[in-house]
């Protein structure tokens, strides 16, 4: 039997709960699946989409395409904000989850760069802008709806399984990649194979809509409308409510610029990086990240259940501190445990590039623009992982160790050639440029840095749920919770791998990318000690 409140709602039972709880973080897990899939598989993804001769290249037209979906979530927010402000909580989020799972099927019909030419990858971006769209509205109704039927002293134990959930659909989608490498033979999975975790899209889908479809609507929303409180235009009121332009901007930039960075940096930079930087087998990878990812998630609901009693701020303060402490050690030691042999090669044989315009263009192929020959040996050390240094000098050169290497005939006609030429020459200076598998130990030390960084993560993002809807009025909750979020994770969070890569296309440092997490997360601690309250979690009517 439900309970009353002092204003005489009933409360949702216990069964009720955990219903909600379910049907909610299911539906989340499934959609940031859908999200994910496309980051998990990055590297087939550029070779079926965005094919190139530059390595470097390739990857960051995947990373684009990863980022025009973020881009795009601000949209999202904006337009499924309003509608489940005006509508209800329960049907929009049922709108948004439709669209995602089909949109992610779309992906893995989408005929290859070599079937269609250009189509290709305009169809997958075309693709990622609706699954953008989808997201922009996800988050704010799962998290409202949760929120919306806790008791204030559970609320940021009960939505902190809304933020398990996000690392939940990076888990599912690992896991179905790895399911499919086992079922499916690899040169099938490399040729086709890899569209199957995409179309499996719609079968998760139907599981959400069944899920979801027996949810009721929010008590809150269902109070609002009964007493007409209902807002007459959510996005309008979300910047002309008393104090919601301070609230909007310690959200977007307090709040979410630090959780957004720390993830994406804890979760889909150590991808790329060990995959591709450290050159560690594909399926090594997965799983390592598997077991970190699963041992993880624990981590948001005990974060989330800690601010119930210390606050929403303390642990956000907390993590941000550490995270400008941690995250260049955790990458350098992580990189010493993958592959410690690229690391002493280069130490013991450091390789210098020498000559005029000496600056790389990671774009200039995709613009028809002509990069130096300095450029293309520059680009060619970085995708393959080598630190170098840079050293004036009239004449272009490339020297190990103090040796230098005699350019190929036609290095800067045939990028694959300069690549080829260009290892083997260090590989005999002792660079290991094949695919490796570390030791258990070294695996076990690579575990535990993504747990520390996992743990970062939790303490930036596991009460976020219960915080951003503790900060707005409930008329307007789900637009003005929904556009700094989507704004902050769309283009700080969502932009991170492509800028990173960039930077580090740029500057030849695989670490110096780690530079754009750490900038934003120190602004964003600034701007949390100003604006986030302290003490216990309170109402938005009680802080207002």
């Amino acid at each position: 039997m439900n309970a009353q409140t002092e204003n005489g709602e009933l409360e949702p039972s216990d069964k009720e709960i955990r219903l909600v709880i379910g049907a909610s973080s299911a539906g989340t897990v499934f959609e940031w699946y859908d999200f994910f899939i496309y980051g998990t598989l990055f590297s087939l993804i550029g070779k079926a989409f965005f094919p190139s001769d530059n390595e470097t290249l390739q990857i960051l037209l995947v990373w684009a395409g990863f980022a025009i979906g973020f881009g795009f979530r601000p949209l999202g927010a904006i337009l499924f904000g309003f509608l489940g402000d005006r509508l209800g909580r329960k049907y929009t989020f049922l709108v948004t989850v439709t669209l995602m799972g089909i949109a992610t099927a779309g992906v893995g019909l989408v005929p290859s760069a070599d079937s269609i030419g250009i189509a290709a990858p305009a169809i997958v971006i075309l693709l990622r802008i609706l699954q953008g769209l989808a997201l922009g509205g996800e988050y704010g109704g799962a998290a409202i709806y949760v929120a919306e039927h806790a008791p204030k002293e559970k609320r940021g134990f009960y939505t902190s399984f809304i933020q398990a959930s996000v690392v939940g659909g990076f888990i599912l989608s690992i896991i179905v990649v790895l399911g499919c490498r086992f079922l499916i033979p690899e040169d099938q999975f490399n040729a086709w194979g890899w569209r199957v975790p995409f179309l499996l899209s719609i079968v998760l889908l139907g599981i959400s809509l069944w899920m979801r479809l027996k949810l009721s609507e929010s008590p809150v929303f269902k109070a609002m409308k009964e007493a007409g409180e209902m807002s007459g235009n959510p996005f309008v009121e979300s910047f002309t409510y008393p104090g919601n332009k301070k609230r909007i901007f310690v959200a977007l930039f307090g709040v979410t610029g630090i959780l957004t960075t720390i993830w994406y940096s804890a979760f889909f930079s150590s991808l790329s990086f060990l995959q591709r930087d450290m050159r560690l087998d594909e399926l090594t990878v997965e799983l390592t990240l598997l077991v970190a990812g699963l041992i993880g998630m624990t981590f948001y609901v005990f974060v989330g259940r800690w601010s119930d009693r210390v606050g929403r701020k303390k642990p956000i303060i907390i993590g941000a501190i550490l995270t400008l402490l941690l995250l260049f050690p955790s990458f350098w030691a992580m990189g010493n445990l993958a592959n410690p042999g690229l690391a002493e090669a280069a130490k013991s044989n450091p390789v210098v590039v020498t000559g005029p315009q000496c600056s790389t263009d990671p774009f200039a192929e995709l613009f028809k623009r002509k990069q130096s020959p300095c450029g293309d040996i520059l680009q060619t050390l970085t995708s393959s992982g080598v630190a170098y240094e840079l050293r004036p000098g009239e004449t272009l050169e490339l020297t190990v160790n103090g040796k230098a290497i005699e350019q190929g005939a036609n290095w800067f006609e045939d990028g694959n050639a300069r690549r080829d030429e260009i290892q083997a020459a260090l590989t005999e200076h002792g660079f290991d440029f094949s695919r490796q598998t570390p030791p258990l130990t070294s695996l076990l030390g690579i575990v535990a840095i993504l747990l520390v960084l996992s743990a970062l993560s939790a303490l930036t993002y596991g009460s976020v749920a219960a915080l951003l809807a503790e900060m707005f009025p409930p008329k307007i909750r789900y637009s003005s919770m929904s556009i700094p979020y989507h704004i902050g994770a769309g283009y700080l969070g969502g932009f991170l791998p492509l800028i990173a890569g960039v930077i580090v296309a740029s500057t030849g440092n695989i670490y110096s990318g780690l530079w754009y997490t750490w900038g934003v997360v120190a602004f964003g601690l600034l701007v949390a000690w100003w604006g986030l309250p302290d003490g216990p979690p309170q109402d938005f009517e009680d802080d207002a």
